[in-house]
């Protein structure tokens, strides 16, 4: 009697041909329960890469409403220049608008803040060498603290500067007979509003500064230290370039 062979369910496994009769699919192995685990690492949202681009996201919102501010801010100071009044003695329209002399100090002021936007990027990038972040997460010491520290002290006295300097400059033009108060000519009032909206967003940013500098030796891991000291240099390098926007207006838009 001849022999047949047979397979037995164990080596098959027969399922219905799919719509189409496209061939079936076989399932990957789970290895137990728990849906096996095995894809965990495509979740997205998960990692320090993800927390950093969602803070990211959060700090460049608020920072583009902060630019549509000032644009806002700078639209009104070109409508104000067109103001007119009535001149009572030839009862004609005049502009009372007269040009403000920019104190020299304002672009010795500037030039300390783009040095501070250039220790502030050497920090950013000291918190993110890769070799030093290696040695962190081996335990082998913290290299990028090290080297991270001393640029965002520097950056922190050179934005106290700026700040010191501006106020030098508005005690200046208030010795021009320029003082801001209810008697204060438009050029002079929007000289105050504009440098002194920007000097409370700056010293903002001094304060997050003080903050990285006490969270970098409070915060144990890396990646928490990354963070802050990233969303803290973008912050500041965009204050620097809205300054040097609205010191182009004043100087030039006059």
């Amino acid at each position: 009697m001849p022999v047949t062979f047979t397979h037995s369910p164990a080596q098959t496994e027969r399922k219905d041909p799919g719509i189409g009769g496209k061939p079936p699919l076989d399932r990957r192995p789970t290895g137990g329960g728990g849906g096996g685990g095995d894809d965990d690492w495509q979740s997205p949202g998960h990692g320090p890469r993800e927390l950093l681009m969602r803070v990211r996201f959060f700090v460049f919102s608020a920072l583009a409403a902060d630019m549509i501010f000032f644009a806002v801010l700078v639209a009104i100071f070109f409508a104000r220049q067109a103001g007119t009044h009535m001149d009572p003695r030839t009862h004609l329209q005049v502009g009372d608008w007269h040009p403000v002399l920019l104190p020299p100090i304002l672009y010795l002021n500037t030039a300390a803040l783009l040095l501070s936007s250039v220790t502030m990027e050497v920090a950013r990038h000291s918190i993110f060498r890769e070799i030093d972040v290696l040695e962190e997460w081996l335990g082998l010491g913290r290299p990028a603290l090290r080297r991270t520290l001393p640029w965002v002290a520097a950056t922190l006295a050179l934005g106290s500067l700026f700040l010191a300097g501006q106020w030098m400059a508005w005690q200046q033009l208030t010795a021009q007979g320029f003082a801001f108060d209810t008697h204060s000519t438009p050029a002079s009032y929007f000289f105050y509003l504009i440098t002194g909206l920007h000097a409370g967003h700056l010293l903002f940013g001094v304060v997050a500064l003080l903050l990285c500098l006490c969270v970098l030796g409070w915060l144990k891991r890396v990646e928490f230290r990354q963070i802050a000291v990233d969303v803290t240099a973008w912050y500041w390098h965009t204050m620097g370039a809205a300054w040097l926007l609205l010191l182009a207006v004043l100087a030039l838009g006059q």
